[in-house]
């Protein structure tokens, strides 16, 4: 049986969780929520690229992407900087929509999932 490595757990998730070479990031969100959505996307773009190299890999390997906004009007902002951000040819698969956030003065969370 192969082995599910969990990273920064807690009573109700996990950070991280390593599986069969796959990488399951959880949904991230900016520290600095005083930013608008640009900046708050771009604070969770640096968070997602750390998090990906700590777990030995990189967006160049991105399988699939969640991405959830305050206000789906956002979305344009959001997705611009997502282009810019991503290699050439190597979008995943993805679903953005809008969503009630746990704390309304988040903009966007992104949720990972990445192969090494």
């Amino acid at each position: 049986m192969s082995k599910i490595t969990r990273h920064n757990s807690g009573p109700i998730l996990s950070g991280a969780i390593e599986y069969h070479g796959f990488v399951f990031l959880a949904g991230m969100t900016a520290d600095d929520l005083t930013q608008d959505v640009v900046g708050q996307t771009k604070q969770v773009l640096a968070k997602i690229d750390e998090a990906l190299e700590g777990h030995g890999t990189d967006k160049t390997r991105l399988l699939q992407a969640q991405v959830w906004l305050k206000d789906i009007r956002d979305r344009e902002a959001m997705n611009k900087l997502w282009a810019e951000w991503l290699p050439e040819g190597g979008a995943p698969v993805r679903a953005c929509v809008e969503a009630n956030m746990a704390d309304p003065r988040h903009l966007v969370e992104i949720m990972i999932t990445a192969c090494r």
